[in-house]
């Protein structure tokens, strides 16, 4: 059986089911979907996908360093949208998160998500 480690910052949101943050295995990590928790104080920053996805990538961004990883080591991202026409508004908050670093990138519509949250992002990232 491969060792697994999961990985927890006190920066981002606990885990609010039966799941981790993120977990590392041989050398990669991989991180759970963050919502736009705030990780203070548990609850949803705003009802707006502007605010939702700026806390998004700070979660993320806490959980990748919580490994010992930076951001331009992510090598996928995927985003979940309750709606699509938020895109464009996701979309430059996404890439002043990451400069001039662009991973692989997977952006879907979906129904509904955790807590009606408006935006839902998860990454892998290489840790070598």
């Amino acid at each position: 059986m491969t060792n697994l480690s999961y990985i927890h910052s006190e920066q981002a949101p606990k885990a609010v089911g039966a799941y981790s943050q993120a977990i590392v295995c041989q050398g990669m990590l991989y991180t759970s979907g963050q919502i736009g928790l705030d990780p203070e104080s548990g609850k949803m920053v705003a009802d707006d996908v502007e605010s939702q996805a700026k806390q998004v990538v700070d979660n993320l961004t806490a959980v990748i360093a919580a490994a010992g990883g930076s951001l331009k080591q992510i090598l996928k991202v995927t985003i979940f949208l309750q709606d699509m026409a938020d895109f464009p508004v996701v979309n430059q908050i996404y890439a002043d998160w990451l400069g001039e670093h662009r991973p692989a990138r997977s952006t879907v519509a979906v129904a509904a998500l955790p807590l009606a949250a408006k935006v839902e992002m998860d990454c892998i990232v290489s840790l070598a």
